[in-house]
Formats: C-alpha cells, sequence, structure tokens
C-alpha cells in the first residue's frame, strides 16, 4: 500500500489553487486592459476630385494621417469626382492610394464608383457592371488596404456580390462598412429621372431598383448581425461607415414628410433599423459617412424630444477641403468616441 506525504500532498494542493488563482488574475487583468484599451483611428472621403485639382495635394493627407498615432483609417467613398469617367484606371489608381498608408486602410465604396456611373459625362457605363467591377478589383481580397493589412468579414466572397460589407473588432468596439451610396442607394424613383443626363434606358432603371432592393435586405441583414455581434461581445461601441448623408433632416416641409412618400427614399428602411437597434444597444453608436463634405458631428436621431444618446453621427470632410478626422477611443472616459478635426498643413 502506498505512503502518502500529508505535507507533500497539502503543498500540492496549494500550489494549484494558487495556479488557478494567477490564471484567473491573468485573465482579468487581461480583460481590464482590453476594456480599458485606448486607441485612434482616421476618416477621410470624397476625395480627390479632379475638377478640383486635389490631387497635389493627398500626399499631404497622407502624410499627415501616417505621422499620428492612428492604428487604422476609414476612407468612407467617392474616390473620384461625379462628372469624371468611371473607367477601370480610376479603381486601379484609388487602390494603389490606399495603400500608400503604413497602417491598414479600409474602403467603404461611394456613389462615384458606381451609382453614378450610368451619367452620360461618366462614360455611360451600366451601373451594375461597374458594381460587378469595383468588388473584383476592390474586394477580391481578405484584407484591407494598406502597407500593414488587416483581415477584415466580409458578408459575401471575396470579388463577389455583398464583398463590399465588411466588419472587424478593434479593442472594445466592432466596426462595419456597408455600401450604403449617395443618389438615393441607388434607388430610381421616376422615368423622368433615370434618363436624366443618363446614358440609362427604362429597363436598366428597373434593373436598378431590382439590385437596391436585393442589397437593401443584405444590408438591414448585416446591420442587425453587426449589433448582435457588439451585444454578444459585450462591446463598448459600435462604428457603422456608409458614403450616403441618409437624409437625417427630412422631413424638409411643414406638413409632408417625405419618408412616408411611396417610392420616394432610399435609405428608410436603413435609418428605421439603425433606430431600432441603437434602442437596443447599451454602447455607442458612432454612424460615419462623407458625401455633402461637411465636417459635421451631432445627434440627429430621432427628433427633439425623442432623443437616442447613445448615438452619433460624424460627417466627413471632402473636396476640395482635404483634412480628415481622428477619432479617439477611450473606455475610461464620460464619452466613449472624441472626435476631433485634423487640419492638414498647407492644403
Amino acid at each position: 500500500m502506498p505512503v502518502f506525504n500529508k505535507t507533500a500532498v497539502c503543498s500540492l494542493v496549494a500550489l494549484a489553487i494558487a495556479g488557478g488563482f494567477n490564471t484567473a488574475t491573468a485573465r482579468k487583468n487581461k480583460h481590464d486592459k482590453y476594456e480599458t484599451e485606448e486607441f485612434s483611428f482616421a476618416l477621410w472621403g470624397d476625395m480627390p476630385y479632379a475638377k478640383n485639382g486635389d490631387s497635389t495635394k493627398i500626399m499631404s493627407l497622407v502624410d499627415d494621417i501616417n505621422a499620428s498615432s492612428v492604428s487604422f483609417t476609414i476612407y468612407d467613398g467617392d474616390i473620384k469626382d461625379g462628372s469624371s469617367r468611371c473607367d477601370d484606371w480610376q479603381y486601379i489608381e484609388a487602390a494603389g492610394r490606399f495603400n500608400l498608408f503604413k497602417k491598414p486602410m479600409v474602403y467603404v465604396p461611394g456613389d462615384n464608383e458606381w451609382t453614378d456611373c450610368h451619367r452620360a459625362n461618366n462614360g455611360g457605363y451600366s451601373n451594375l457592371e461597374r458594381l460587378a467591377h469595383l468588388r473584383q478589383v476592390m474586394f477580391s481580397s481578405p484584407n484591407s488596404f494598406g502597407q500593414k493589412k488587416m483581415k477584415l468579414e466580409h458578408q459575401g466572397e471575396p470579388g463577389r456580390e455583398y464583398a463590399e460589407n465588411i466588419r472587424w473588432k478593434y479593442g472594445n468596439v466592432v466596426f462595419a462598412g456597408l455600401n450604403i451610396p449617395g443618389s438615393n442607394n441607388n434607388k430610381v424613383s421616376s422615368d423622368a429621372e433615370c434618363i436624366y443626363k443618363s446614358k440609362r434606358s427604362l429597363q436598366d432603371c428597373e434593373a436598378d431598383n431590382a439590385e437596391y432592393l436585393a442589397r437593401d435586405a443584405a444590408n438591414i441583414e448585416f446591420v442587425r448581425e453587426s449589433f448582435q455581434k457588439a451585444r454578444d461581445d459585450k462591446a463598448r461601441g459600435l462604428v457603422i461607415t456608409i458614403q450616403a448623408d441618409p437624409g437625417f433632416d427630412l422631413p424638409e416641409t411643414e406638413g409632408i414628410n417625405e419618408r412616408t412618400l411611396a417610392g420616394f427614399d432610399g435609405y428608410t428602411n436603413f435609418l428605421r433599423v439603425l433606430e431600432e437597434e441603437t434602442g437596443n444597444f447599451d454602447g455607442e453608436v458612432l454612424l460615419v459617412h462623407g458625401d455633402v463634405h461637411f465636417f459635421k458631428i451631432d445627434k440627429p436621431l430621432i427628433d427633439q424630444a425623442h432623443l437616442i444618446k447613445n448615438f452619433t453621427r460624424v460627417e466627413t470632410f471632402g473636396s476640395p477641403n482635404i483634412h480628415w478626422i481622428k477619432v479617439s477611443v477611450r473606455p475610461g472616459s464620460r464619452n466613449l468616441f472624441t472626435i476631433e478635426p485634423m487640419i492638414v498643413p498647407g492644403n
């Protein structure tokens, strides 16, 4: 019969218990560090526009961001102006520009690179063909742009349908980018609108509206999934980036709410879900968009009497104002997101 050394056994038990406490303490400390980790990221978009001569200023902006301490950069659409051609070289040149950044550079598409390509002065392209081309060229990889890449989660397979809808997590914040562009989200409201300054046929516009309906449903699904991920991960914040100004200021006329007019607005479904999901999320929600080219921070949901306190909108600079925005994430602060306009010297 084996003889046990009572002292040795007690020592082993004590070590095991201490080891368990040490492991738990290490996990707790790691979790605390994760919860309190501060970082920052950069926002820019709607540039360069050839008609405004922006190209000479872009490198100053890139250098300014590269010299900063940001962890990554987000571009919220419009790689060119709305009156220039949607030729293949535009996408190749934009990809090269994005790869000038030392840190990861995440791209979200805008209307000027696909929705508006039907215009005669854009080359009279098919919107849907340009969208397919954009997906193949700009979203062929699961990674971000930039000299240092970041792995992104895509709604669709790389290069395929909805590959441009992306998600990632940094610190204790979930990030999502969605293909919700200007020009009413590619929704065509009338025959007159369809053919105005355009090479489109009425059949083309029927196809555009079918595309809008399918993508709008995919976008809604991706938004809900992003909020659910943020809730499941107990994230402190959620950042959603789109290109379009979704028209927070509607209704624009007294007595008529344009959002209730049949066939009018291409953003109503998105805003309805955004409002609903934000109300069911304990963290802070930041919506980033471009499109209008005015730097702006506000809380536009829903109205003065029904403020959604945990929702903030930031609108980025755009041509001819070649500047960027720094967003600092400070989990220990009263406000999770601190937003600063960064005016590039010389621009």
